[in-house]
């Protein structure tokens, strides 16, 4: 089987062509550097994805304050990611940094806030 992806290591957006024998990558071809071919192999193998998103905030200047995931996570726990944080509230303050949520759907990787939310 073979499969086109963009590179989206850097802005070059190398098309990048992997032939796959079963699961197993066999041969990549059309990356201009080893990125490309460490992105592609793992992306037709064991996808990972940063989250970004909100959570409430409670007693804030803002409802909202802006979290991501502090590293990738499997594609097929996204959904799981979301629904742990959809009705998590948070106390002002919050600060950039701050964990949010420890050890998000078992995946080892915590939720940090990515914004500043001071006392309303």
């Amino acid at each position: 089987m073979t499969r086109e992806l963009t590179c989206i290591c850097c802005p070059i957006g190398c098309s990048i062509t992997v032939e796959m024998n079963g699961n197993e990558v066999a041969y990549v071809s059309g990356n201009n550097c080893p990125r490309g071919d460490a992105y592609v192999r793992k992306e037709v193998t064991a996808p990972q994805r940063t989250v970004t998103t909100t959570v409430a905030v409670d007693g804030g200047e803002s409802a909202a304050a802006s979290v991501k995931t502090q590293g990738e996570i499997p594609k097929e726990k996204i959904m799981e990611c979301i629904k742990a944080l959809r009705d998590l509230h948070v106390e002002a303050p919050v600060h950039i940094g701050d964990v949010i949520l420890k050890n998000v759907a078992d995946t080892g990787v915590d939720i940090v806030a990515t914004s500043n939310i001071a006392k309303g």
